[in-house]
């Protein structure tokens, strides 16, 4: 009888599983079974339920964190189960994700869902969406059992040092290009190139190596823009053509150019919401200690001549070469530092390596509990949603069998990956946010700047005026028989005549001779700076060990006269160089300065919002910039200088957070990097618009930057708002 009844059982399971199929096979074939992907989406409620209420039962504490303790009978999940003291496996080991015939409630009723072949692409983006959203919630209570703790700060100190090294790489084209240009013999049509050709591959970088990050992962895509920047910096300090030396500056503007866009996109998917806000602007202090550090290099390094060593007249090493090779250390400390580093688990996630991601999860966890003094705690997630992956076909043609082709194909691939990418961060639903980001970026780099270059050029041009005012003149002098051995400094002499006099072991600094004659007259070891005698006449003079070259001879008569020993290449001296101290130490402040403001962004962060902190701090510092106009002296307008450094950096910080939370983590990079690009270029504009004003008016750059940043401080406070969110 009970054979009778199983026979009976087993017969209508078949029939009801064979009817199934067929009802499953023909709503496959039109691509659209309403029943099963019912069934699916009450499974993937089911399942989200269920992991809620475990957050519910298990994760949450008392204080409502993720992350309970584990006792002897509910502290282990499905797949982290102990087991008998015989068995290995210990509670808490991973143990891979469950088998395909787990977790199926309710589908194996109604047949299986329906392939990802009969989908089309329209289907699977709704349904990678729908997988990304629920995959926002869960990573968000997984960081939360995480625990924010030596990971983290590990980590914070890490990328700090990638935008340290960011920091220095713009510095230290300020403080390099005056030494560089002379040492290289570059006139004025050519001089200023290295500026702008350094923002150049920075604005490239910037957009390539955020569009690999989301394609190749954070830690590889940093690792090698770190790398290629510390070996060309390291290489433009050997090389002495200046056309080369821009190319190293280039690839190595272009190497750090990813420093930004990477570093945050990394350290916001290891933070929990609460203090994602707060850390990020703590972050940003790593920028301003790179300023820091390459404006007490420059002091320490570059004035001092006898840092430098030569190898015959052809090959000069002077002090500034130096200066270059120590602020590739900061860049070199990085690359090293990330090579201990795991990669971002959200971006394992995100490309569907689920068990990679767990293990680093898990890690992060356990390195945590460690340093609070409770290892005992397990991490108690055994399953971790993974958006479905969107497979794409590469046609390849036969004839690619060669390595080039095929490199030529990769790359190739690759680029039109960043670029699609790309172009999805104009689509809905972040097409506005992208539009209004934009704008800000520019408003805020161009006005930024464009008022920092034009700082240091107005206090160097009061200077100026004031060294100018003290110039000595001497006319229609007569001298004869005298014997030159001190410094001539910041004097004129026009209508002159020396006769049989000696000019030995001196220095020439800012002095011109103007329609002089030098009758028998003898130079030797003598140095110049900014000297030029201009329409003058030498008669059997005789010139032994000088740097007096042609182009300081304007217009100039030789006759009879003898050349020996003469210097070859342009001669760097800083001793008594007033300007070139002052020049480092009014960066220094300037960058101190911003100290204040990134402690006062990183508490108020989080409390009073990041776009009250952005709108608010660009409209401070646009109506900062009507105090230029009594800014008569030096002293006033390195305190403008410092206050409008101050009030900025607060936007700064608060643009990258806000950056950083408004895409999701699939364009994260490539948003940031496009965004980056964009401030290098505001930048550049930046500096040939204001720059250009220096001498000629006050108004026209103060009224520019005021407009400027307020402006784009009222379209930042259009922003969504992004405190309460998670990471999507």
């Amino acid at each position: 009888m009970d054979g009778a009844y199983k026979m009976e059982d087993n017969t209508s399971l078949v029939r009801g599983a064979q009817d199934i199929a067929k009802v499953v096979k023909k709503q496959a074939g039109r691509k659209g079974n309403a029943t099963v992907e019912k069934a699916q989406d009450e499974y993937t409620e089911r399942s989200y339920n269920r992991f809620q209420g475990r957050e519910d039962d298990e994760y949450y504490t008392q204080e409502g964190n993720y992350g309970g303790e584990a006792n002897e009978d509910e502290g282990s999940s499905e797949a982290t189960e102990g087991h008998d003291e015989d068995d290995e496996i210990y509670e808490g080991e991973y143990q891979g994700i469950p088998n395909a015939t787990q977790n199926k409630d309710g589908i194996g009723a109604l047949g299986q869902p329906v392939r990802d072949d009969y989908k089309d692409r329209l289907e699977l983006e709704t349904e990678r969406k729908a997988d990304e959203e629920e995959l926002a919630q869960q990573y968000e209570l997984i960081i939360q059992e995480c625990g924010h703790g030596r990971f983290q700060w590990a980590l914070f100190f890490v990328l700090g040092m990638a935008l340290m090294a960011d920091g220095v790489e713009v510095f230290v084209v300020g403080f390099v290009l005056p030494s560089a240009e002379t040492d290289m013999c570059i006139p004025n049509s050519g001089s200023g190139w290295l500026g702008s050709i350094v923002y150049l591959g920075m604005m490239v970088g910037a957009f390539f190596w955020g569009g690999l990050a989301d394609k190749v992962g954070r830690r590889q895509s940093l690792l090698i823009c770190m790398s290629v920047n510390g070996f060309f910096a390291f290489l433009s300090s050997f090389v002495q053509g200046y056309g080369f030396f821009l190319f190293c500056r280039l690839l190595s503007g272009f190497g750090i150019g990813g420093a930004v866009p990477v570093v945050f996109s990394y350290f916001a998917e290891v933070l929990a919401r609460e203090k994602r806000g707060e850390h990020l602007s703590w972050l940003c202090m790593f920028w301003m200690i790179g300023g820091i550090y390459a404006s007490a290099m420059a002091w320490a390094i570059i004035p001092h001549y006898g840092w430098s060593f030569s190898m015959g007249s052809a090959y000069q090493f002077h002090s500034w070469r130096v200066f270059v090779i120590m602020c590739a250390l900061p860049c070199v400390s990085a690359v090293v530092a990330l090579t201990f580093m795991p990669e971002s688990p959200r971006f394992l996630l995100e490309v569907g390596k689920h068990d990679e991601a767990w293990m680093i999860l898990k890690q992060i966890h356990d390195t945590n509990m460690r340093a609070r003094g409770q290892p005992e705690k397990v991490f108690t997630v055994n399953r971790i949603k993974t958006p479905k992956q969107i497979d794409e076909f590469i046609e390849i043609e036969s004839d690619t069998g060669t390595w080039y082709k095929r490199c030529y194909v990769r790359v190739r691939t690759e680029l039109d990956g960043i670029w699609s990418t790309f172009m999805r961060c104009f689509t809905y639903p972040i097409k506005d946010s992208t539009t209004k980001l934009a704008i800000v970026w520019f408003t805020l780099s161009f006005g930024y700047y464009g008022l920092s270059v034009w700082f240091p050029d107005v206090i160097k041009h009061l200077q100026a005026d004031e060294y100018a005012s003290r110039r000595k003149s001497f006319g229609n002098e007569i001298i004869k028989d005298f014997d030159f051995n001190f410094t001539l400094e910041n004097q004129i002499h026009y209508n002159g005549t020396f006769i049989n006099d000696r000019f030995t072991m001196m220095k020439f600094k800012a002095v011109t001779f103007q329609d002089t004659l030098f009758s028998t007259c003898y130079f030797e070891d003598v140095t110049t700076l900014n000297t030029y005698f201009r329409n003058c006449t030498f008669v059997r003079s005789i010139f032994f060990n000088t740097d007096l070259e042609p182009y300081k001879y304007p217009g100039s008569e030789f006759i009879n006269c003898t050349f020996i020993h003469n210097k070859t290449g342009c001669q760097i001296s800083f001793d008594d160089d007033y300007s070139a101290y002052w020049i480092y130490f009014v960066n220094f402040l300037g960058t101190l300065a911003v100290l204040p403001g990134n402690i006062v962004s990183a508490l108020l962060m989080d409390r009073i919002g990041r776009l009250t902190m952005l709108g608010g701090s660009m409209i401070l510092s646009g109506i900062s910039c009507f105090f230029l106009w009594f800014g008569t002296s030096e002293s006033m307008m390195i305190g403008m200088l410092c206050l409008y450094n101050g009030l900025t950096i607060s936007a700064w910080n608060s643009l990258d957070v806000i950056t950083v939370e408004l895409y999701p983590s699939d364009r994260r990079a490539t948003g940031f990097g496009f965004l980056n690009a964009l401030c290098k270029a505001a930048a550049v504009l930046g500096n040939l618009i204001f720059g250009s004003f220096v001498i000629i008016t006050k108004s026209i750059p103060i009224l520019l930057a005021s407009s400027v940043l307020v402006c784009g401080g009222l379209v930042g406070l259009r922003l969504p708002d992004t405190r309460t969110q998670v990471l999507m």
